[in-house]
């Protein structure tokens, strides 16, 4: 169940990746952010920016996932599913609601089962 939830989280933050590198004047993101074609286009290497960053996110969560020291798996776990929870807090406050529950929930049950199964 733990690494469900944590693959979760993963695939969560390389979708976003996508929308922000990849697709970002897309019908389907505009939609997903509430964008104008306009603004997506103004912003798109802002996009790309913080499409990267969430790349890093996801790496990070792998890198703890398999790391060979369980310890040191944990801390990386347990540090790059904080930054995720912070990164959906901040949006859901500051850009869009839902960033907090697509983001934030699976980062959260993530993090918890994490705690739990390493207590």
């Amino acid at each position: 169940m733990e690494y469900i939830v944590k693959g979760l989280v993963v695939l969560v933050v390389l979708y976003i990746l996508v929308l922000e590198m990849f697709r970002w004047t897309q019908p389907r993101t505009l939609k997903v952010f509430g964008m104008t074609p306009e603004f997506a286009e103004s912003t798109k290497a802002f996009a790309a920016n913080q499409g990267l960053y969430n790349g890093f996110l996801a790496a990070g969560l792998f890198w703890g996932l398999l790391h060979d020291n369980s310890d040191f798996g944990f801390q990386i776990q347990a540090f790059f599913l904080s930054c995720v929870l912070l990164a959906a807090i901040y949006g859901g406050l500051t850009v869009k609601k839902s960033i907090l529950i697509v983001q934030g929930i699976p980062a959260l049950l993530a993090l918890c089962a994490l705690m739990l199964v390493n207590a």
